[in-house]
């Protein structure tokens, strides 16, 4: 068995077991059927390593496997991790299947093709994943964009967030004690203390980002009911894709589809939403449909004078 080809090994017994129990035979056979295992070249799975992956996969992605013996031989998913965990560990899965792809077959790049522009700032990744779970205060210049100013910041470093392809620190600044975004893109001469912060800081960034579309100041700006009408293409590509975890259809025609969400209504959103045209309209709360309304006729304005 290639060591290399676990991680495909873990997806492969973990999508067999959503959906139906099977027993170590019928495991086997699905694997040994697989376009990835024919791919490799590999024509034997013994129980042996499937005792082993299943020991694995719990450690790794919190999911625990059993078989229900007493007669019947089936493996089984016994339990799964809460929502949140469940969909970090889904994320991981899938990043670990399309790197093991990659890994197993150098000549990809005759027929995978990636998005042209690169995530910057990923280079802080660790360092300050390392710095939020030991407490590390942290150092750094930060760009804004607005004002097209560098800026000196010190700050408590709490959490990471991705929104839209792009990863942010949430962190407290020490200057004025307030919780901000910063862009890992924008950072720039990262330095992390050894020196830790005493604070204990009772944020809960699940239900802080509960509501939230992007990273967003949300301290402003309460959750709001939001309502789209969708031409019926649209539509389908947004219930293909959600945009947000609130989202639920509430009506649907022959032309159209509607939706109805439960968020902060961000500019972010709004950026989204104006990025469909005419194929998404706002129809609730007023005060998104005015803001809207507002940015198009000052768009339509700049393209009058032209």
């Amino acid at each position: 068995m290639k060591k290399d080809f676990y991680l495909t090994r873990y997806a492969l017994i973990i999508k067999r077991l959503e959906s139906s129990p099977a027993t170590y035979p019928q495991l086997e056979d699905y694997l040994l059927n697989s376009f990835e295992f024919q791919d490799a070249g590999i024509k034997s799975y013994s129980i042996r390593t499937l005792q082993r992956d299943i020991r694995e996969i719990s450690d790794l992605f919190n999911l625990s496997i059993h078989n229900k013996k007493k007669g019947d031989n089936r493996y089984y998913i016994e339990s799964r991790p809460i929502m949140e965990v469940d969909e970090y560990n889904q994320k991981l899965l899938e990043s670990f299947q399309v790197s093991n792809a990659l890994n197993l077959h150098p000549d990809f790049s005759d027929f995978i093709f990636f998005e042209s522009r690169k995530p910057t700032g990923v280079e802080h990744f660790y360092d300050l994943f390392f710095a939020i779970r030991n407490k590390r205060i942290v150092s750094f210049e930060h760009y804004n964009y607005k004002n097209k100013l560098m800026t000196s910041r010190k700050v408590h470093p709490l959490a990471l967030k991705e929104s839209k392809d792009r990863w942010y620190l949430i962190a407290i600044d020490t200057k004025d004690k307030m919780l901000k975004s910063f862009g890992l893109d924008r950072i720039n001469y990262l330095d992390v203390s050894g020196k830790q912060f005493k604070e204990k800081y009772k944020y809960n960034f699940r239900e802080h980002f509960k509501n939230a579309f992007g990273v967003m100041n949300l301290t402003a700006q309460n959750p709001q009911k939001i309502v789209l009408k969708c031409s019926r293409h649209q539509g389908e590509y947004i219930k293909s894709f959600p945009l947000h975890q609130s989202q639920k259809e509430t009506k649907e025609t022959p032309e159209e589809i509607f939706f109805e969400f439960f968020l902060h209504p961000t500019y972010d959103f709004m950026q989204e939403i104006l990025s469909y045209g005419k194929e998404v309209q706002v129809l609730e709360p007023k005060i998104l449909v005015d803001e809207i309304r507002n940015h198009l006729q000052e768009s339509l304005n700049s393209y009058l004078k032209g």
